[in-house]
């Protein structure tokens, strides 16, 4: 199994800056794609922004110019860094793997998310 867990949420105001860590644990052999995604309330998970294992990203329209995500292969850790947060941010952000244990196929894994707040 594959655990993911998620860091660095937080209440910061309109402008802000916060960065979010989600690091893989477990039986990993290989971790393709990494992601982070969101829920607000009321509202539908939707993507935020993904990183190949090769460094190739994606981003919401919403988020682009805003957000960056990276990643450290040798730590098996993604990072979501968020700048001029706006209200529209607040949601739960969830982290998302593709991943292979030992002997099994690739899979999705989900992380408990963790909760930012942008409000003044």
């Amino acid at each position: 199994q594959v655990q993911l867990v998620e860091s660095g949420g937080g209440l910061v105001q309109p402008g802000g800056s916060l960065k979010l860590s989600c690091a893989a644990s477990g039986s990993i052999f290989s971790i393709n794609t990494m992601g982070w995604y969101r829920q607000a309330p009321g509202k539908e998970r939707e993507l935020v922004a993904t990183i190949t294992s090769g460094g190739t990203t994606n981003y919401a329209d919403s988020v682009k110019g805003r957000f960056a995500i990276s990643r450290d292969n040798a730590k098996n850790t993604v990072y979501l860094q968020m700048n001029s947060l706006k209200p529209e941010d607040t949601a739960v952000y969830y982290c998302n793997t593709e991943a292979r244990t030992y002997g099994g196929p690739y899979k999705g894994y989900w992380g408990k998310g963790t909760l930012v707040t942008v409000s003044s």
